[in-house]
């Protein structure tokens, strides 16, 4: 089931974006990035502050109880397009992954999209993350041609479109 997320979930957000950065882009990202700056209790927190201002739109995948990912949508924040709508983060537990997770949350986004009156989505991935790319690709988005370089994490990052 999918759900917004309720502060008491920041704790298990945390660690499902953490294990998530560090199962995805290792390799991609500096390990001591990965390993050193990126912390459980303080991502925790910010979550929590996050969720009680209430002014971002945060989902959980919940089955059995058990939270197994998260994701974050809204209106595109590129200036360029201001019309579409946003996949701003999808993190499944590792653990927990190819069971279609990550399928049903990005369908929730897309449906959410056009529910809202968006005619596209968009999304951000490292260029470098290929088991990302491929998920993409195959739930229909297409590079369109935007980049941008993240210094502190030196590393590129390309948007990808989907008309809904």
């Amino acid at each position: 089931m999918i759900r917004k997320a309720k502060i008491e979930d920041s704790s298990r957000i945390a660690d499902i974006q953490i294990f998530g950065w560090r199962n995805a882009y290792r390799g991609i990202i500096d390990d001591l990035i990965l390993f050193n700056k990126l912390n459980i209790e303080k991502k925790s927190q910010s979550i929590r502050k996050v969720l009680e201002e209430g002014k971002e739109e945060w989902y959980v995948y919940e089955e059995e109880s058990i939270i197994k990912g998260m994701m974050i949508i809204g209106k595109s924040r590129d200036s360029d397009k201001a019309e579409s709508f946003e996949l701003w983060a999808l993190y499944i537990d590792p653990l927990m992954m190819r069971q279609g997770i990550g399928s049903q949350m990005i369908r929730y986004c897309e449906n959410e999209g056009r529910e809202k009156g968006f005619k596209e989505n968009v999304l951000w991935v490292l260029s470098k993350n290929k088991i990302g790319i491929g998920f993409y690709e195959k739930n229909g988005y297409r590079k369109d041609g935007k980049a941008q370089e993240i210094e502190k994490l030196k590393a590129t990052e390309i948007r990808y479109a989907k008309e809904l």
